[in-house]
């Protein structure tokens, strides 16, 4: 085993060793538990610092607990999830990927979110977690994506963007890179002093602010983050990668405003971002099917009750059985379940693979039962 791309992966002389050592005794090379105390499927993490960004916003800082102090590698963009109260949320990195000493995540209450909100109210330093990942396919390659970036966030939606930007800094990248950021009053906007200082530090780096409720003192851009408004701060997007990230009404409203300003579908990449917030206003939810009608699901010898407009991981995870999860937006497939019997409406968010289809799973994250459904795990 002498691929010379192994010297750049974390362990590798302990991996290749162990390999080498069972090929010589003509064990199998297969070595679970090697894998599994080098890239565990959860790792415990320490609460060493928590600032509070706005109001409404605070970026907690994760350090590794235990004798393994690096954390894994990631790409920036990409999340983690934090696992708190029997379910799993997923937050995306806004620290740099070329600081691998702790991750920052960066939180804003909203009404309803339990998990968001629980870890502003409840969490400090000093607290222990388990975190998983990191995941995702929101990052930027160069390949694919060019080198001229421009990024729309709403809310927390920059948190992705400013481990990018500091990427960018960090790793002294060429990329142009154009945050336009939305917030309802100027005094929402998160990272507002290191955004200033990057835009200023950089010449590939700009940063603008377009805010929907602006005080009496407030000079810059106002509305919503529609193509005129964008277009007016970044010049003609032909060519550019868009990125979006924020509540999910930006996704619908930013792809429709895109789009009908002639910018190409394959130019504009989403972040995930949970399930719908209205999985009946999609065009294939059937007609005529009551959403807040219930259903039975079984899960073995174990029957409870949902409406039909409840995603499965929900439902389970109000029961008490937890399967897997990360993204919770159908993307990474770790929740799948297999669908025995019953109909299952898939939401437009799920990324169904083809041998998914095959062999009848559905991502539970996504997955709405339609009729009496009984499930294996």
């Amino acid at each position: 085993m002498k691929n010379s791309l192994c010297t750049m992966v974390d362990h590798a002389d302990r991996i290749r060793a162990e390999i080498d050592e069972r090929a010589s005794g003509g064990a199998p090379r297969s070595f679970p538990r090697t894998v599994a105390a080098i890239n565990p499927d959860g790792f415990r993490v320490t609460v060493t610092d928590v600032v509070a960004e706005t109001a409404s916003a605070k970026t907690f800082r994760f350090e590794r607990a235990g004798q393994v102090r690096l954390l894994p590698p990631f790409l920036a963009g990409q999340y983690v999830s934090l696992h708190i109260g029997g379910t799993t949320r997923p937050f995306a990195i806004s620290s740099s990927p070329a600081q691998r000493a702790w991750y920052d995540i960066t939180v804003r209450r909203v009404p309803g979110g339990r998990i968001s909100n629980h870890l502003i109210d409840r969490v400090g330093a000093g607290d222990t977690l388990t975190m998983t990942g990191p995941s995702g396919t929101f990052h930027h390659n160069p390949l694919f994506h060019g080198s001229e970036v421009v990024f729309l966030a709403g809310g927390s939606g920059v948190a992705p963007a400013m481990s990018m930007l500091r990427e960018i800094v960090d790793q002294r990248i060429d990329r142009r890179f154009h945050l336009v950021y939305g917030c309802r009053s100027d005094s929402d906007v998160i990272f507002r002093e290191e955004l200033d200082e990057l835009a200023e530090r950089s010449p590939n780096i700009e940063v603008d602010y377009v805010i929907t409720d602006p005080g009496p003192d407030w000079r810059g851009p106002t509305g919503l983050l529609s193509a005129e408004v964008v277009e007016s701060l970044t010049g003609p997007l032909r060519g550019r990668m868009v990125y979006v990230c924020g509540p999910q009404a930006l996704y619908s409203y930013a792809l429709d405003q895109l789009t009908g300003a002639g910018h190409p579908r394959n130019r504009i990449r989403f972040e995930a971002n949970g399930a719908p917030a209205d999985v009946t206003a999609q065009s294939r939810w059937p007609a005529g099917v009551d959403p807040s009608g219930e259903v039975t699901v079984s899960v073995g010898a174990h029957e409870f009750r949902t409406p039909r407009n409840r995603p499965l991981l929900d439902a389970l995870e109000a029961e008490g059985i937890r399967p897997n999860a990360s993204c919770r937006s159908g993307e990474c497939g770790q929740c799948r379940i297999r669908v025995l019997g019953g109909e299952i409406y898939n939401a437009d968010e799920a990324r169904l693979r083809m041998s998914d289809e095959w062999f009848g799973y559905t991502h539970s994250c996504v997955g709405y039962p339609l009729t009496d459904t009984r499930l294996q795990l």
